[in-house]
């Protein structure tokens, strides 16, 4: 499926990676169409504005994820919709109204809002590993096939909502059979440089290693992906015809021991690196105990991930959307030459620098 020339729609367009995506269709050339909630602010559109290209083929318009008519005007005369809006947070006094009523509604509208679209052909929903697992085991390999069948309002409803959200989008093309395709890209921890000031919430993670935050080494192992790569991917399922489903999106592993060693051994050891070894056995008990005294959403990310290991076959994405992601060496190194160059890294432990 062709793309050049097209208009394409990208929604929450500030975002992290829709604003890489952005910039990797403006360089191809296409005509961009982008919704951002409000266009009056400066701090959430200008690095898009300044966007090569985009003076010419960037057109950015205000809607909302719960406002129908508002995703029905974006959607006009657009061939291709990239829906990426939606809330990340672990936290939130109301799930329901923060996490599943944007996401969930916010889909279904796009999606009935490119069913009354003549021109729309093809619509790329940003899904998330969070529809996939919310408690990775460590004896089965993922694949698109799996769903997470545990979370809910009272249970990792960020999770819930990102479940429900592609659940609910994929019903629909069965229900309704639009004249449009659907596919879905599932990313993992989303990290990399960001095109915009503002410090993302995946990308805070080593902001927060760096400060103190985390007092011990847990028995954490992440899935990350470089945004570049997510990026990537969503433009290569506008391109790719035979593209269709669920696809996977995770780079590697790594264990929150071998990151903080890699923070240690490339110049960042006079920060606030976590020292003590809680990653064995006596200290997942003591982590779970302990994360009943954290916020609710940060306590059950912990009780659900601590000592397991994500398993991840990205074979299907790699094939078919001929992806080779970038080596974590590559990403570490290029997100925190970024977080330096905005000014997020913490101020330096003055124990550790003294003489």
């Amino acid at each position: 499926m062709s793309t050049q020339q097209s208009l394409i729609l990208v929604t929450g367009a500030n975002g992290f990676i829709a604003s890489h995506i952005i910039a990797r269709l403006l360089e191809r050339g296409d005509q961009v169409r982008g919704t951002v909630r409000d266009l009056n602010s400066a701090e959430k559109t200008e690095h898009l504005k300044t966007l090569e290209g985009a003076e010419e083929r960037l057109d950015l318009v205000e809607a909302d994820l719960l406002d129908t008519d508002s995703l029905r005007a974006a959607a006009a005369d657009v061939e291709s919709v990239l829906h990426t809006a939606s809330p990340y947070t672990l936290e939130a006094e109301d799930p329901q109204r923060e996490l599943v009523d944007p996401a969930l509604r916010g889909t279904l509208g796009m999606l009935k809002a490119c069913a009354e679209t003549e021109s729309v052909r093809r619509v790329v929903l940003t899904s998330s590993m969070a529809a996939v697992t919310d408690e990775p085991e460590d004896d089965r390999v993922l694949t698109e096939n799996d769903w997470n069948m545990k979370s809910s309002l009272d249970r990792n409803p960020y999770y819930y909502a990102k479940t429900r959200a592609e659940q609910e989008a994929w019903q629909f093309m069965e229900r309704e059979k639009p004249d449009f395709d659907l596919i879905a890209i599932n990313p993992f921890l989303c990290i990399g440089p960001s095109l915009s000031p503002a410090v993302n919430t995946s990308n805070q993670t080593l902001v927060d290693l760096l400060s103190g935050v985390y007092p011990g080494i847990m028995s954490l192992t992440l899935g990350i992906v470089d945004a570049r790569d997510v990026a990537l991917a969503h433009i290569r399922a506008l391109e790719k015809p035979a593209a269709a489903g669920r696809y996977l999106c995770v780079a590697e592993n790594i264990a929150m021991r071998d990151l903080v060693d890699w923070l240690r051994q490339n110049g960042y050891e006079q920060y606030r690196l976590p020292k003590f070894k809680l990653d064995n056995a006596p200290g997942d008990v003591l982590i779970k105990f302990f994360s009943y005294l954290q916020p609710r959403g940060v306590g059950q990310y912990l009780r659900s991930h601590i000592g397991r290991t994500p398993r991840v076959d990205t074979s299907k994405i790699q094939k078919d959307l001929d992806l080779t992601f970038r080596s974590l060496e590559t990403t570490f190194s290029d997100t925190m030459d970024d977080l330096k160059k905005w000014g997020h890294l913490p101020e330096l432990d003055p124990v550790l620098t003294a003489d």
